[in-house]
């Protein structure tokens, strides 16, 4: 009897044994936990706005009031000036700034018409893109320029029309550092 009761107590510790074992039961183990508490995030900003209409010129620097009511001819050039306030902010935040709806879907073929810009500057002293971000909002002016090319020939273009409505400023991010121009405001 006391061989039947020691046999059979041998035979719980052993499967109590392998249970913890095979369980990966825990017998005591200390841990401990603590929090970081890193901090709350913010997202920066990126944003292009219009102040004022924007105005045209002529080859010879003359103001055009009526756009809709002048009439190019070949050798004449025509230049869009837009201000634009642009808030750039955000740790490595930089933007650039492209004129958008000047293609030849609006209207002349790109062998009679050339254009180019947006040129910019700030405070009327010229900056190249790509802008960096300011503790403030930066007075940008953006000028694109058409010109009517002299060689163009024949009637081509004659009555035909440019869409300038569609004529516009995108502000894109790009990567910090890419060609960078520190701009005071």
């Amino acid at each position: 009897m006391k061989n039947s009761t020691l046999i059979k107590g041998t035979a719980a510790i052993a499967v109590g044994a392998a249970l913890l074992l095979g369980g990966r039961g825990t017998l005591a183990a200390w841990n401990d936990s603590v929090s970081a508490a890193p901090g709350t995030i913010t997202a920066g900003t990126l944003d292009v706005a219009k102040t004022a209409a924007g105005v045209w010129k002529d080859r010879a620097n003359n103001t055009i009031n009526d756009i809709n009511a002048y009439r190019v001819v070949p050798g004449d050039k025509l230049t869009f000036t837009q201000d634009v306030d642009v808030t750039l902010t955000g740790d490595k935040m930089a933007a650039s700034i492209t004129a958008v709806g000047t293609g030849e879907a609006n209207g002349f073929t790109s062998t009679n018409v050339s254009i180019s810009g947006p040129s910019l500057a700030i405070g009327g002293t010229p900056i190249t893109n790509n802008l960096s971000q300011s503790a403030n909002v930066q007075k940008v002016t953006a000028t694109i320029t058409f010109e009517f090319l002299a060689s163009t020939s024949g009637q081509s273009d004659v009555n035909k029309t440019y869409n300038f409505g569609n004529v516009g400023f995108t502000l894109q991010q790009v990567v910090a550092g890419a060609g960078l121009v520190a701009n005071a405001s």
